[in-house]
């Protein structure tokens, strides 16, 4: 069996690797190893119309579950503010039917997709897998968080998000709790998926998130749990390389995800896209220097923005509770105004800064971070 390229992982950055290059008139199998594309949904499920756009995506009804209207953070005294998300039009998307959606979009190019098929290894001629050996030219590995857990464990963090049902999730609003204490490194998340339904999360350094999920339930008040996912997280940002020799990685196995919140809707699509077209280029010229584009175009486009946010991340985990409380004292409705107005839901570390109040508390903050600082605010 022979196909120009395969590519291990069905999901969004697998998918529209595969539509790029099946669009292109070239042979590509998609093996997904888990049962249904789509499942598990590790995702929180949000980015932004135009990010869809982007990626080629006009989503269907019963993809878009409804947009965000805006999104409430609490400090770890329980003192908050809101931000009005209706201009940057932040979607809740349902991920089981956004990868379908894709998966159709690449069949209909001429790629073929096979689920309950794992990857084990490549060869010298193609790839092996749990259906035998496979011949090809190029493998894609958008395998995800997997396949970066044995290289570096220190990128990782355990996470786990119930699937809810209960009156006080509004839709509409997002709801994210800060709390260093509980949390270490990350934070706690409530993402509606409609009225009284919706999905509930933990994520942090070195925590038993089961539990502390369950406490986190126990104290929101009367819930129905009908879904629960465990997975892990990756926080560290992209990976060196992108292409090694015939391999070529995308989305979470790139590291792809941002470092802030590890969302990655749109930005491993994007690196799933950008790969598919280095790719097809690469199958009509055989010139290894177009492969080497995909890597090249995707840190021209993030690199920037991943940087700062990984130096977000620093600043996170540098402080504790009693200096995010009195952080979040700085934040006045101005700038949740001008984050409301201005700021671009995926390239968001000027939001980060203001909501950290750190362009109104510049001494503070050097006094955490030192140095660091003026590199976020540039």
């Amino acid at each position: 069996m022979y196909y120009d390229v395969v590519i291990a992982g069905g999901s969004i950055a697998g998918l529209l690797c595969a539509r790029e290059i099946a669009g292109d008139n070239n042979s590509v199998l998609v093996i997904e190893e888990d049962y249904e594309i789509g499942t598990p949904e590790h995702c929180g499920g949000l980015v932004s119309t135009k990010g869809l756009e982007q990626l080629g995506i006009i989503p269907f009804s019963k993809t878009l579950d409804h947009l965000i209207e805006c999104a409430t953070i609490y400090a770890p005294n329980g003192r908050s503010f809101s931000i009005d998300s209706k201009i940057q039009k932040v979607a809740e998307i349902n991920r089981r039917e956004l990868d379908k959606q894709i998966a159709h979009q690449a069949q209909k190019n001429g790629a073929v997709i096979k689920v309950r098929t794992s990857f084990q290894e490549v060869t010298k001629d193609g790839v092996r897998t749990s259906e035998g050996e496979i011949k090809c030219k190029i493998f894609v590995d958008a395998r995800g968080v997997s396949s970066l857990i044995q290289k570096d464990r220190t990128g990782v963090l355990s996470s786990a998000q119930y699937e809810i049902y209960a009156n006080w999730i509004k839709k509409g609003r997002v709801e994210v709790f800060f709390d260093q204490e509980k949390y270490p490194g990350f934070f706690a998340w409530i993402i509606p998926s409609g009225e009284g339904r919706g999905k509930v999360g933990v994520a942090g350094r070195g925590i038993n998130v089961s539990n502390i999920l369950e406490e986190f339930l126990e104290k929101k008040g009367k819930h129905s749990t009908i879904r629960k996912i465990f997975a892990p997280i990756w926080i560290k940002g992209p990976i060196e390389r992108f292409v090694d020799n015939k391999t070529v990685i995308v989305g979470d196995a790139a590291g792809q995800a941002k470092p802030t919140t590890s969302g990655g809707i749109y930005t491993s699509g994007m690196g799933g896209m950008l790969a598919g077209r280095a790719i097809s280029k690469f199958l009509k010229s055989d010139n290894e220097s177009d492969l080497e584009e995909y890597q090249k175009q995707w840190r021209e486009r993030f690199e920037d923005e991943f940087e700062k946010q990984l130096l977000a991340r620093k600043i996170l985990e540098r402080i504790n509770n009693n200096t995010i409380n009195k952080l979040f004292e700085t934040i006045t409705p101005e700038i949740t105004k001008e984050i409301s107005e201005k700021e671009d839901f995926d390239f968001h570390t000027g939001s980060i800064v203001k909501l950290l109040g750190l362009k109104g508390s510049i001494r503070t903050a050097q006094i955490i971070i030192g140095g660091e600082i003026k590199k976020l605010l540039r």
